[in-house]
């Protein structure tokens, strides 16, 4: 069965992976770009589960005219952190996504959900991302962390400022407009930094049952988190608590749309919605590449990739690897163990800490949707618009008549 996308659909023109295309060697260097590539799932997977040699921590290895101010937003994020620390700032987060602690959200959940549908009572079409995908989980992540969730407009724009450019990371391109581009987007992130640490100045005097609070309050070896930490750990749950379960929400849709005979069958048998999601998330992952630099030189796939080099781990290329899945190119939610087999979550020690709620958000929205929605559907001559960084897939916005 065809998949090939319709032409009339803008997707990014690096994104091979959605029209079928594979590349002949899974390891890539670009001296345009002076990035290594990695496409494929084993080597991928081998990568992510090894972060001795492969560091989470890229900025080191930035031009200092480039990095900037950047070092200021590396201080508890995340996702730019490797061991001991990694593991340490993990563990204040992670008995907020415990099974039990995201199963009792559900109820929550679908109550957005129903809240969010009910506004657009009356219509005869939905705009998916603005009337539910983007606004149910940023409530839902807003108000564990304890920020109003009526100031998700404000997050939408500073978001979709961050992540507006087209162009793909560069470590050779020290153009003007490139650092114009740079300038915009710390300006963008300061704006969060600003409004996160009011929040937190706040909780300090006055703490709270939210994330936020806990993150004040915290200690790692004995130590208080310090204010920039604080501000930037909870920009990474805030941004990363939201936006790939935004995604998520419009692909799945999605590809239930472009597969009306799948529609069919999750609409007739609920059970199949959970490996429809997992099967959306394989064919069109979220997150279509993060970033590692090598601390040693170390070789992939027969090929060697030097010490102190960017590396760009493909996970949608690699998700669309003939050698882990069958028939990469076509949508199928019975593909065995398929949970467990795409990267779009990641893997290893920096696997989606937010996954089971995404995919509990996912199920929940989805599932209300089909009950109330019998017709749902793209409409003709509308055509979905999709993220336009080369690192994200998913629709920007997304028509359905109702």
């Amino acid at each position: 069965m065809s998949t090939a996308l319709p032409e009339a659909w803008t997707i990014h023109e690096g994104q091979f992976w959605l029209r079928g295309e594979h590349p002949e060697n899974p390891v890539e260097y670009k001296p345009e770009l002076g990035t290594w590539n990695v496409y494929g799932h084993p080597e991928a997977l081998a990568i992510l589960s090894d972060p001795a040699t492969f560091s989470s921590a890229t900025t080191r290895i930035m031009p200092e005219e480039t990095l900037g101010d950047m070092k200021e937003l590396t201080a508890g994020n995340l996702l730019q952190m490797d061991p001991p620390l990694h593991n340490k700032m993990r563990k204040l987060i992670s008995r907020a996504f415990t099974p039990k602690v995201v199963a009792d959200l559900e109820p929550r959940i679908a109550e957005l959900t129903h809240e969010l549908l009910d506004e657009a009572k009356g219509r005869d079409r939905l705009e998916l991302v603005a009337d539910l995908a983007y606004p149910l989980p940023v409530i839902v992540i807003a108000e564990l962390l304890g920020v109003p969730a009526s100031d998700r407009y404000l997050f939408r724009e500073w978001v979709d400022r961050m992540f507006e450019s087209p162009e793909q990371i560069s470590l050779t391109d020290d153009s003007e407009e490139a650092q114009q581009r740079l300038k915009k987007q710390l300006a963008v992130s300061h704006k969060f930094i600003d409004y996160l640490g009011e929040h937190a100045d706040e909780r300090r005097k006055h703490p709270r049952e939210d994330l936020l609070s806990k993150l004040v309050l915290a200690e790692v070896d004995g130590e208080r988190l310090s204010r920039t930490e604080i501000v930037n750990f909870a920009q990474v749950l805030l941004i990363a608590g939201h936006i790939t379960t935004t995604m998520l929400l419009g692909n799945t849709v999605l590809c239930l749309d472009l597969f009306p005979e799948w529609n069919e069958r999750v609409r007739a048998d609920r059970s199949l919605l959970p490996p429809a999601i997992e099967e959306s998330l394989r064919f069109l992952s979220p997150f279509s590449a993060v970033a590692r630099v090598t601390n040693r030189d170390v070789e992939v796939a027969g090929t060697t990739i030097p010490a102190d080099k960017m590396v760009l781990l493909w996970l949608a290329a690699a998700n669309r690897d003939p050698r882990a899945f069958d028939e990469p190119d076509t949508f199928n939610p019975l593909r065995e163990d398929i949970s467990h087999t795409h990267l779009a979550f990641s893997r290893g020690i920096h696997f989606c800490i937010g996954a089971p709620l995404a995919r509990l958000e996912g199920r929940v929205a989805v599932d209300i949707l089909l009950d109330r929605y019998p017709s749902l559907s793209t409409i003709p001559g509308e055509v979905p618009t999709f993220q336009p960084n080369p690192g994200m897939t998913g629709v920007k916005t997304l028509p359905l008549s109702v």
